[in-house]
């Protein structure tokens, strides 16, 4: 179907087109036939997802499904005990992430609320209140203030008509409405002769043509992004998929060589099948899934403790891997509050505060609550202008009193202007006029010379090109009482105003604090490209010719040559929502980690396409229901915080990954290595169960309550290519994994051969493996600094499990009970001194390890 350009037809070729009447709208029966055609006005629903989805959903990681195949295996060979650890972190794992993500996103439901609600028509010449459901093209709507517009129209009739249409151009400033026709190629935003559904009607009146309902309405088009829009998986997905990989690849290519290798050294097939599975089961790591599952847990508690809601839990963990942070203008980089943040006087100055106050239509609803609790009801600018002079002291009641109000005309989008008449003074009959309005028309009003005339031009050229809105204020003294017998004329230039949405006190220092950590800021907004260039310079950004690029010379680009310069720009102007889902795309494919903020109807695609949507906590429930992370209060420091949080969790996750894969590939190895030399399994499945469940289980939940870093912010991101297992964790895990299974297989091979018993033998490597957790488990603490420069008490939870860890490993050893479950021995003193002497050695070997890469400045985490 060909687009139609409504807003570059004229009011006459609209209404031919789409049949109606303008002064009565249209008859029953061609509103029966467009509903016939058209359908209702509404958007599409997705059905919800049941909290049965949720569950299953939980069960899709790969290492999870490692450990469901694990678990079958060992529920089959009837080894029970194996089977309820298995199945019992699968569980724990599983009810965590199930209680962080039970409110599952209802994007396109809360869409649909957002379009609920009645509207009032012309039909048959009759005003009519109907559901906005029932609306056709062709509708003639009438507007008033408050009202939500129910469909997209064509103005026919304007009557001072301001519409708020910041949930979907992001603009702050309302519209003014006309109906004059538009050339074809202006933007969405600066179509002022049409009306969009789900907009606010904030003042004035006038009728509309209805042009387009449901999905084919601008929201309806969003609404369509966001159900076409394929959610991404998260890095963290992608690298927990990597590792599993890599995991599971190694541990079946090893059960499988020890399983064939054990029948061509005469084993029968049961006992091999039996000893591989007891393999795979101490190499799975059946504590990372819960550990990694605590850490985002933790992390998005955390978050919530600073004002940051998460709404997925591996969201939690993008965070610490952002690299570029999308940001809107309004409410998200300003507080989305015009206010007078310039003033240029001119002949008495004193007056400014006074014209700014009286001469207004803006009125405090509460005036007799706390100055930082009023509602400050009227136009922006009003509004504006009214918080300036209260500001500065005034205060309506007072000022009413000293210059009594005699005549008014209010303002007028014709004239451009509102002014009023006070009485100066009473016995000689003194009044004054006070005038109000676009710089342009006061100047052209007021008695100055060229020269002055020049200075005000130019001012206002500047204070313009530098993003700001402008007021002039004017006086004349009269003896007039009434306004129509005053000639706009010779009136004395008072001031030039600059109005600015103001940016948060905290931005300046929060995007700052992104530079020093790597992070790339950029802005996308709806706005005009002076207003983005001024705020875009006051935060530090490039605003050269190169770094600027406004939608529409967007559009003019291809794929292709947008990603040759994409790095380049900082500042988007006049965005519209296709454009903010390209720029996400353009800098995903560069390989960044993207985050978007934004608040408005407009922003929900993007929030959902981005690596993390990043919503304000003001903004429309479309937009959080299509966020990742919800910033309660509207505050940029709350994603400088998040983001450092969800590095934290990026660094306690490997450290238990290195904690936990160094221990399992050992005993891989170990067993392994003992079965090719001909010798006898040199731990019981059972030991190496008590060593994963006591000696690993607590130390590694308890690395997840590790305190962070101090210089988490000082580091670059990482992109999604940069997997959990970095070099030094590698090297940390080769050190601790080889070189301990070397000495415990040199160990067990020479106690072997000076005829000890079996029984000691295995306790002795038991007690080894043991002990070697209990030690290295502090050097897991920081990948990046030594022993010496951590504190070994930070963490109060990993010093409680290495006690229990140390009183179980003793209690295993010398309990009968325990003797005889797991098949140990006591040990004496001299075997004590041997294990705690290749416990000192793996630790000084990891600690070399780890300063290698210090010294060189390689470590990758």
């Amino acid at each position: 179907m060909t687009q139609i350009y409504w807003h570059s037809l004229n009011v006459s070729e609209v209404i031919k087109f789409l049949k109606t009447n303008k002064e009565k709208g249209l008859t029953e029966k061609a509103v029966q036939l467009y509903q016939k055609q058209s359908g209702k006005n509404l958007l599409p629903e997705e059905k919800p997802i049941s909290k049965l989805s949720i569950f299953f959903e939980q069960l899709k990681s790969p290492l999870i499904f490692i450990l469901i195949i694990a678990g079958i295996i060992t529920l089959l060979l009837k080894e029970f005990t194996d089977s309820i650890v298995i199945f019992g972190a699968v569980f724990l794992n599983t009810i965590v992430g199930y209680l962080q993500e039970n409110k599952a996103s209802q994007t396109l439901k809360e869409l649909k609320k957002v379009v609920e609600y009645k509207a009032e028509v012309l039909r048959n010449g009759n005003l009519k209140i109907i559901d906005s459901a029932e609306i056709v093209p062709g509708d003639i709507i009438v507007l008033n203030p408050g009202n939500k517009v129910p469909a997209d129209g064509r103005i026919i009739e304007s009557h001072d008509l301001k519409i708020n249409e910041m949930t979907l151009t992001g603009e702050w400033m309302a519209a003014e409405k006309k109906s004059e026709t538009l050339p074809i190629q202006v933007p969405l935003a600066d179509r002022d002769n049409m009306v969009y559904m789900g907009t606010i009607v904030e003042s004035g009146n006038g009728k509309a043509i209805v042009v387009e309902i449901g999905i084919q309405t601008e929201i309806g088009k969003v609404a369509k992004m966001i159900k076409e829009t394929k959610e991404e998986k998260t890095p963290l997905q992608k690298k927990i998929t990597h590792l599993s990989q890599i995991v599971g690849g190694a541990i079946g290519i090893i059960c499988i060589f020890i399983f064939i290798e054990g029948l061509v050294t005469g084993n029968t097939f049961l006992e091999m099948f039996t000893t591989s599975v007891a393999v795979a089961v101490a190499a799975i790591p059946e504590g990372l899934p819960v550990a990694m599952t605590v850490i985002l847990a933790l992390g998005m508690q955390k978050i919530l403790n600073k004002k940051g809601l998460v709404r997925k839990l591996v969201a939690a963990e993008t965070l610490g891997s952002t690299s570029i942070i999308a940001t809107d203008k309004t409410c998200t980089l300003t507080e989305g509050k015009i206010k007078v943040t310039k003033v240029l006087p001119g002949k008495n100055k004193g007056l400014i505060p006074k014209i700014a106050l009286l001469c207004n239509e803006a009125f405090v609803e509460n005036p007799k609550a706390p100055s930082e609790k009023w509602k400050l009801r009227g136009r922006p600018t009003d509004k504006a202008l009214l918080f300036y002079a209260l500001s500065q002291g005034f205060t309506k009641e007072k000022l009413e009193k000293e210059l009594p109000k005699i005549d008014e005309i209010p303002f007028d989008n014709q004239k451009k202007f509102i002014s009023t008449l006070h009485n100066l003074n009473k016995l000689n009959n003194k009044n004054i006029l006070f005038v109000s309005g676009a710089p342009e028309k006061i100047l052209e009003m007021s008695k100055i010379n060229d020269r002055e005339r020049k200075k005000w031009e130019e001012e206002l050229k500047n204070i313009t090109s530098q993003g700001f809105r402008t007021i002039a204020l004017a006086v004349k003294t009269t003896k007039e009482t009434k306004i129509a017998n005053i000639e706009f004329k010779d009136l004395e230039f008072t001031a030039l105003l600059g109005l600015t949405d103001p940016l948060r006190k905290e931005v300046k220092e929060a995007i700052k604090i992104c530079r020093q950590a790597g992070m790339k800021s950029i802005l996308v907004t709806g706005d005009h490209k002076l207003t983005a260039k001024a705020v875009a310079i006051e935060i530090g950004l490039k605003t050269k010719k190169e770094n600027i690029i406004e939608g529409k010379d967007l559009d003019k680009l291809s794929d292709e040559e947008f990603l040759k310069i994409v790095k380049n720009i900082e500042v988007y102007a006049r965005a519209e929502p296709r454009h903010k889902l390209r720029i996400i795309e353009a800098w995903q494919e560069k390989g960044e980690v993207i985050a978007m903020t934004g608040d408005g109807i407009n922003d929900a695609a993007a929030l959902k396409k981005a690596d993390i949507g990043i919503a304000l906590g003001s903004g429309t429930d479309v937009a959080k229901e299509a966020s990742d992370l919800i910033l309660l209060p509207d505050s940029f420091n709350i994603i400088v915080a998040a983001i450092e949080e969800g590095r934290a969790i990026i660094d306690n996750m490997r450290k238990v990954i290195t904690y936990l894969l160094s221990d399992s590939f050992s005993e891989v190895i170990l067993i392994g290595g003992a079965l090719m030399a001909g010798l006898p399994l040199p731990i019981l499945p059972v030991q190496i169960l008590w060593v994963n469940l006591i000696e690993d289980g607590l130390p590694d939940i308890a690395l997840a309550f590790e305190p962070k870093e101090k210089d988490l912010m000082r580091q670059k991101p990482h992109g999604h290519d940069t997997p959990l297992l970095t070099k030094e964790m590698k090297v940390i895990i080769f050190v601790i994994g080889l070189i301990t299974d070397l000495i415990l297989l040199g160990l067990f091979f020479w106690l072997w051969r000076q005829d000890h018993d079996i029984a000691h033998i295995r306790t002795m490597v038991f007690a080894c493996l043991a002990i070697d957790s209990i030690f290295y488990v502090f050097c897991c603490k920081s990948l990046r600094r030594n022993l010496w420069h951590i504190n070994l008490f930070s963490n109060k939870l990993l010093i409680l499990a290495w006690i229990v860890g140390f009183v179980a490993l003793i209690s295993a050893l010398y309990l009968p009970v325990f003797q005889t479950l797991l098949k140990t021995v006591p040990l004496g003193l001299f075997d004590w001194l041997i294990l705690i002497s290749l416990g000192i050695i793996e630790v000084i070997l990891i600690e070399a390890a780890k300063h290698y890469f210090i010294i060189r400045h390689q470590t990758e985490i």
